[in-house]
Order: C-alpha cells, then structure tokens, then sequence
C-alpha cells in the first residue's frame, strides 16, 4: 500500500503552489495554521483556499462543547465535497468528543479526527464509527517523539484496529524529518501530512552518502569564503 502524502499548510499561495504537484494527494490545516497563514475572518478565508484547492483537504472546527462542535461542523462541511470536518478527539477539558463523532459519522460527514497519541484513543473512535462514511484519525508521532515517547506501537496498534474498516485511513501526523514519510509507509499508514519544505526534501530522496558529503563539505567552504575566514 502506497502511503498518501497531504501538505500541512493553510497560507493560499503555498496551497495554489503545492496542489499543482503530482506527489500532494491533498492537504491538513488547523486553527493555529489559519492563524499563521494571517486569516481573520475563518469562513471567508477558508473559501478563498478551496478556490485553488480541489484536493481533500481538512479544516478544523475550533468550538470546545458539543454544541458549538456541531454547529461549526455542519458550516464547514457545508463547503465543499472535498472538505473533511476535523474534530479533536477531546476538549480542552479532557472530556472525548465520541457524542459529536458518532453523530457527525452517521450523517456521512467526512471526518478528520485530530490530536490523537495512542491506540486506546484509536479504539475509543472506532467504537463510534459505521463502515461506510469517511474517517481520517491523526496520530500526532512528532509531538509524542518530542516528549521522549515511543509512538511506532500506537501506530501499530492503530493500524491494526483499523483493518476491518475500508472507510477509516491512520495518518501520521507532527512531521519532523523527511525520514518520518519511509517510516509511514513501512508501517502501513494510509496518510501523512508534511510541511511544504519537508515535502520539497522528499522530493530529492536517492541522493547517495558520497553526493551527500560532498554537498555538506562544499556548504562548509562555501560559508567559510563568505566569511573570509583565515587561521
């Protein structure tokens, strides 16, 4: 199984830029990165990004009740065919968001189910799902690996819950090196999500160790004359 890669991106020009490319199956974005993009009003700007973007992509509701969850989910999908609702998979609270999940899930809303770290989270989603409507579960590898925390097992375990559902996809998410795309696919993940100058790296895989060295040594005079270093 090929793994897909989606950009983690929500800036419009880098998303108009990566959407014309063969290897981007499709794109994540999150409150933080709408923020960062320079977004100020959600809704309008979101709808600017789906002019130029006809791939999957998923946009993250930002209420934290059931209510203002549901509400918010039924607006973004409500934007386009292409659009996955991203649901966290608790609030800020604590409390799992499985009420809201089911709901949206039975009503054939394609779902992306965020700030997932481990297999009992995975299996508590599971539980809420049919095997029909789409489901995308993000598993944050990056962010678990900052804390000292192994999460190749919870991606196993994931995985493998997931195998009786041909609707549910595992994605690897919180990228940190481009090495992270080989380790996704010998895993099994359906999906990861990489930031555009990881993607750029990606694209440049096969160089071999003698090229590598001469590239890094050939940096190293480089700077060295720019520098007018002498001893």
């Amino acid at each position: 199984m090929s793994t897909k890669i989606f950009c983690d991106i929500a800036d419009v020009n880098q998303i108009r830029k990566f959407s014309k490319k063969k290897i981007v199956k499709g794109f994540t974005t999150n409150p933080s990165l709408m923020r960062l993009a320079g977004a100020k009003d959600y809704q309008k700007y979101s709808k600017e990004i789906l002019k130029v973007c006809k791939k999957p992509i998923s946009f993250e509701v930002f209420g934290d009740d059931y209510n203002s969850m549901k509400s918010q989910a039924l607006i973004i999908n409500s934007w386009g065919k292409n659009v996955y609702v991203k649901i966290p998979v608790i609030n800020s609270k604590g409390i799992f968001m499985g009420k809201i999940i089911k709901e949206l899930n039975r009503k054939n809303i394609k779902l992306n189910i965020t700030a997932v770290y481990n297999a009992h989270q995975t299996q508590k989603i599971i539980k809420c799902l049919n095997k029909k409507s789409k489901v995308i579960i993000s598993i944050f590898a990056g962010r678990a690996a900052d804390t000292g925390k192994d999460p190749i097992p919870e991606f196993k375990k994931s995985i493998k819950m997931s195998k009786g559902y041909k609707n549910i996809e595992i994605l690897w998410a919180s990228v940190r090196e481009p090495y992270n795309y080989l380790q996704a696919k010998q895993l099994g993940c359906h999906i990861i999500t990489v930031p555009p100058k990881i993607i750029e790296k990606i694209e440049k895989f096969g160089k071999s160790f003698s090229d590598l060295s001469i590239e890094t040594v050939k940096g190293f005079l480089k700077d060295s004359k720019r520098s007018k270093f002498k001893i």
